[in-house]
Formats: C-alpha cells, sequence, structure tokens
C-alpha cells in the first residue's frame, strides 16, 4: 500500500518555533505559509452569492461560461490562442490534482516522476501515491529513460525561478524523446517581478512557442488562489492535451472529483477580470519592496525570487539556525529542507501577511 509509505506532514516541525514566534511582545508575523490574507473581491463573492441555487448537480468538465472564460483568459494572458472546450478541466483547487495526477495518468512501478530540485513536496507525495519513483533534477539531459511525467513549476515555490520559452522548449523536446507527459504548476504566473518578468508575461507551457503548435503531452496547471484570493474556493483548473484532459475526465466522473456548480460560477467571473488581479499584485510589490531590504540587511541573500510569494534566501548556516533567530524575533519563515534536500541553506520567507504585520517585521529585522 503506497499510501503507508508517505512521510510524515512536514509542517508539524514548525510547532516549536511557531511557539516562540507568538511569545514576541509584538505578536507573531507568520511569513511561512503562502495563504492569502487579503479580502475576496467583492465582484467574485457576488457571483457565487447569486450562483447558490446550486440544487443540480455540477458538471466535473465546467460549464460552458467557465471553460469559455478559461479560453479567453489563456489568449488575453498568457499568449495561448484558441484553447477548446475540450482542452479544459476545472478542478477543486490544484493541490489534489498534483497529488493524484500521476495515479489518474496510469503511472505505478517502474515509473519515474520528475520535479524541480527546489520544489513542493506535493509532486513526489503524488509520485509515491502512485508507487512511481519521484526524482528532483532540473537538467533535461539527466531525466531518467523511464521518466513518465514530469513536473515543471514556473514561477517556481518555492525560490520563485522562471523558465523562459527556451528553457521551457528544452524541457518539452527532452519530454518527448522520452515519451513523457509535461504538466506544469504555473499558478504564480501573474507575479512577475524581476528581469524581463516586470514587464511581460511569464511564459506557459501551452504558449506556441513552446508547443510549435503541438499540444500533445503537454498539461498547463493553474490557481486562482493567488492572483484573486480564492484559496478557500478550492479554484483551479488544468488545460492542455485534450487526449489527456478527456482521461482526467473520465476518472474525476468515476471519482465524484466535481468542483462546485457556485465555485465554478465565480471562477468564470474572476478570470474575467483583470483589474482585481492588478490591483492584488500591487499590494504584493509594496510588500516585497519593504521586507526584501529589510531580509538583506538582517544578512540574507536572496536567491532567485524573479517571480512568485516568496523571497528564497539564506545567511550561509543551517536552515534552522535562521529559523530559529527570526523566530526570536517573533517572525515565522518556511524551511529550506522542507522543500528537497538539496537546500539546506535556504529559508522561504511569504508576502502574504497584512500591510501592518509586514511593517512589524521590517521593523524587528532592522
Amino acid at each position: 500500500m503506497t499510501l503507508a509509505l508517505l512521510p510524515d506532514y512536514p509542517w508539524d516541525a514548525m510547532r516549536p518555533y511557531a511557539q516562540i514566534a507568538r511569545r514576541h511582545s509584538g505578536g507573531i508575523v507568520d511569513l511561512s505559509i503562502g495563504s492569502p490574507v487579503d479580502e475576496t473581491p467583492r465582484l467574485v463573492r457576488e457571483a457565487l452569492a447569486s450562483a447558490t441555487d446550486a440544487h443540480s448537480y455540477p458538471q466535473t468538465a465546467g460549464t460552458p461560461a467557465l471553460r469559455a472564460a478559461v479560453a479567453d483568459w489563456f489568449a488575453r494572458r498568457r499568449n495561448v490562442p484558441d484553447v477548446r472546450d475540450d482542452e479544459v478541466l476545472p478542478t477543486i483547487g490544484s493541490k489534489e490534482l498534483v497529488a493524484w495526477l500521476p495515479l489518474m495518468l496510469g503511472l505505478g512501478d517502474g515509473d519515474v516522476v520528475v520535479h524541480p530540485r527546489a520544489a513542493y513536496p506535493t509532486y513526489a507525495v503524488g509520485a509515491t501515491i502512485a508507487g512511481a519513483r519521484p526524482v528532483a533534477s532540473d537538467d533535461p539531459a539527466d531525466w531518467p529513460e523511464n521518466t513518465r511525467l514530469v513536473w515543471l513549476n514556473s514561477p517556481g515555490n518555492p525560490d520563485g525561478s522562471v523558465l523562459d520559452v527556451a528553457g521551457l522548449s528544452r524541457a518539452v523536446a527532452r519530454a518527448r524523446e522520452l515519451g513523457a507527459i509535461v504538466a506544469s504548476d504555473e499558478c504564480y504566473a501573474e507575479l512577475g517581478w524581476d528581469g524581463p518578468w516586470g514587464n511581460e508575461p511569464v511564459p506557459s507551457v501551452l504558449d506556441p512557442r513552446v508547443t510549435g503548435g503541438d499540444r500533445t503531452g503537454l498539461l498547463a496547471v493553474y490557481s486562482l488562489s493567488k492572483q484573486s484570493n480564492l484559496a478557500g474556493y478550492r479554484a483551479a483548473f488544468v488545460a492542455g492535451d485534450s487526449r489527456l484532459i478527456d482521461r482526467l475526465l473520465t476518472v474525476r466522473k468515476h471519482a465524484g472529483m466535481m468542483p462546485p456548480a457556485p465555485v465554478q460560477a465565480a471562477m468564470a467571473v474572476a478570470l474575467a477580470d483583470d483589474a482585481h488581479v492588478a490591483a492584488q499584485k500591487s499590494l504584493y510589490r509594496a510588500r516585497r519592496d519593504a521586507l526584501r531590504p529589510a531580509l538583506e540587511n538582517f544578512g540574507v541573500r536572496i536567491d532567485r525570487s524573479e517571480a512568485g510569494l516568496y523571497l528564497w534566501g539564506t545567511k550561509g548556516v543551517d536552515a534552522w539556525q535562521t529559523i530559529a533567530e527570526l523566530a526570536e524575533l517573533g517572525i515565522l519563515a518556511g524551511p529550506g529542507p522542507f522543500y528537497g534536500d538539496h537546500f539546506p541553506h535556504h529559508v522561504r520567507v511569504s508576502l502574504t501577511a497584512t500591510d501592518e504585520r509586514i511593517a512589524a517585521a521590517v521593523s524587528r529585522l532592522s
């Protein structure tokens, strides 16, 4: 039974540090989890409320209005034109899809699931659930011959790294040589900060410059949790190869994995409105602009972090030492070892705190 092989939930190890941080006279500043703190936009809440007469079972495939909104969003925001109805599937948040995708695709013993070296732990968990073997690798040349699924994550969690068109193209070309599926987790795509990503969209794996016009074997995953503060709605979708989408749809129909109808209505409205996304991004930009120099003043070197919701950095010492030092200041961060064995010295600092709490952290770090 592969579920018996799952590791303990890593965040339980943070309890002692949270207790220390809570004892600070000014209260805790929790920058450890990327859970949105700002209000869900009013137009989205009103769309949800107006759809609460949901007496019928929702459509697993998504309503026509939602699928059209996803297609319009891809064309408008991601440079991906002509997404068809049969290339879109809503999910109950993105984490459940990440966790169950290898199993839903039929992977098992002897198969490899590749994921980034600095990675959201659920990629490896999903491989373990399916009985496959997770392999951490950023270099397509190193991917094993029995690789059957490749997870890309751009912008990355935790490190905020971005794969440009050339990087995505290399990954897709190598996966196709291996006969592997590429699933690109793009949940932070609206949050570009540095370099070209301050002025141009973060590219999608479905971008024609990457696909060459062929979406075979390619999936893009997106969540509205970050751009629209919909984490509590569990609102996400996957798009791409229609053959793969059809397989996932069949499995999800059998398993009853149906996003609630009011949530689907709210998603369609959120995807059609760019103004609230820009407003939310400006909040995160201001918090990032305040927090980054304060961390650097504290001795943390910020690495990568050109996009996304986090600052990824190191003081050059064991990550748990930095976590302890921050906890004494009443600040809780995430330890790099939670995101892979390759980063024993890094910590992840989230931007998801109120302006008041960010200001408190900046003051303490200074």
